[in-house]
């Protein structure tokens, strides 16, 4: 596909934008990245961990200079080895995790929340990501590297089983371990590929298998597709790790590959967006991205007839939802590696037609919703969400990067853990053996 002049300038612009969150949305004394543009509001380990990967585009694109965000980088880093890490309620971390949420100043756990898996993992994703990079011979970007493979290495994967075979999502110092585990086609793959690449705690390879005996094959509007309902689920994993012409055990016998899987899954969304099946104002061709978002509930409103009921943060999906009418721009910016030729034309009519960037520090917010009405007075004349999130701008700027260079794809194939992980969970062919 041959892109216009116009499309790389928005393009550009748009990630240009986004990646300022990382830099004015971040304490500069501990590197913890805000959640939620919304006062008070706690760090997301995740958010970091997008940062972490998203510094080094800064610098190659010229958002940021190499010297300040390797200072950046540092003290992000120093801050999660140095943290508490114990059992205590009030610490950072625990065996080698990190807590879901923490306080950007204290840095210390938030909202007596969980210790997440699934998150730490986007956080050690992002630490190797930025060891791959900063790879001069200075004192600084040396101790980058040091502390970058010791926070890998200090995370137990086996005791994050829990005794079985999958991995749970998390868990609390008052309860112990949640009773939810990672089943199911979901971002956990970049979770089981980090654990199975472990040399000091690793997953066992029989965890990985458990969990692709509960992928759920299925028929969605002309395509037959590994479903996940959300469409972030198809583009988390990726942002890291190049799936094109790689395959495991599963995939081998799909005859795809992840990638493929994702863009018919970015399909099924645009092919459920224009057939409508709820009656949804705005969906349509250039109008769609259903995913784990926040939303203008909760409430239940009368409109033109229509008793319609609207959440607020949920996730949604396609094609059995839930559904409310929410959509979320960064999410079809997120598939742009996927399909680009549907991609192009929704993000434009997002920003000259729905125009959301309008007004907006860091490109688009994190999602909208043309049916609700929003706040009387607003100058859309639907809802619009009054935020931006650090784990929506991540894969913004990281995605769209992918698509203009396969700049972080080609740093993650070097590292030797992600390799390790991938054979591990059965990988071959393409990049991984040399083609």
């Amino acid at each position: 596909m041959t892109r216009q002049p116009a499309e790389d300038a928005e393009l550009a612009q748009l990630q240009r934008e986004s990646f300022a969150y990382f830099i004015h949305e971040a304490n500069p004394a501990n590197g913890l990245v805000i959640d939620k543009t919304a006062s008070g509001w706690p760090a997301s380990i995740a958010a970091t961990g997008l940062a972490l990967a998203a510094y080094p585009v800064g610098v190659e694109r010229g958002f940021w200079a190499r010297s300040a965000a390797v200072e950046r980088t540092l003290t992000t880093l120093r801050f999660f080895w140095n943290s508490p890490q114990g059992p205590e309620p009030d610490a950072t971390g625990y065996k080698g995790f990190y807590y879901h949420f923490l306080d950007m100043q204290t840095g210390r756990r938030a909202w007596d929340c969980e210790l997440s898996t699934i998150d730490s993992a986007f956080l050690l994703a992002g630490a190797l990501a930025a060891g791959a990079y900063f790879n001069a011979d200075t004192s600084e970007e040396r101790e980058i590297r040091t502390l970058v493979d010791a926070l890998y290495r200090r995370a137990d994967w086996t005791w994050a089983q829990d005794g079985e075979a999958t991995v749970t999502h998390g868990w609390r110092p008052e309860s112990g371990f949640i009773s939810y585990r990672w089943e199911g086609y979901d971002e956990a793959l970049l979770l089981y590929i980090l654990g199975l690449g472990s040399t000091t705690h690793p997953l066992p390879q029989e965890s990985y298998k458990a969990w692709l005996s509960t992928y759920r094959w299925e028929h969605c509007y002309g395509y037959d597709y590994l479903y996940a309902g959300s469409l972030f689920t198809h583009q988390l994993s990726h942002v890291w790790i190049d799936f094109r012409g790689i395959q495991d055990a599963f995939m081998h016998g799909k005859g795809i590959d992840y990638f493929e899987n994702s863009r018919r899954a970015t399909y099924v969304q645009q092919r459920y967006a224009i057939e409508n099946p709820r009656k949804f104002a705005g969906y349509g061709e250039h109008c769609w991205g259903i995913t784990a978002s926040e939303g203008p509930g909760p409430e239940t409103l009368k409109l033109e007839g229509v008793e319609r009921s609207f959440f607020d943060y949920l996730g949604r999906g396609v094609p059995y939802g839930p559904d409310d009418g929410t959509l979320a721009p960064w999410a079809v910016v997120a598939s742009i590696p996927f399909a680009p030729e549907i991609v192009l034309p929704a993000i434009s009519y997002c920003i000259h037609q729905a125009k959301l960037k309008e007004s907006n520090a860091y490109g688009f917010k994190a999602a909208f919703n043309p049916t609700h009405p929003g706040e009387p007075g607003n100058p859309f004349g639907w809802w619009v969400s009054p935020w931006h999130f650090g784990l929506n701008i991540g894969p913004t700027v990281l995605m769209i990067e992918n698509h203009r260079s396969g700049m972080l794809w080609r740093l993650m194939r070097d590292c030797s853990y992600v390799q390790t992980g991938l054979r591990r969970a059965g990988f071959t062919g393409g990049w991984l053996a040399g083609e």
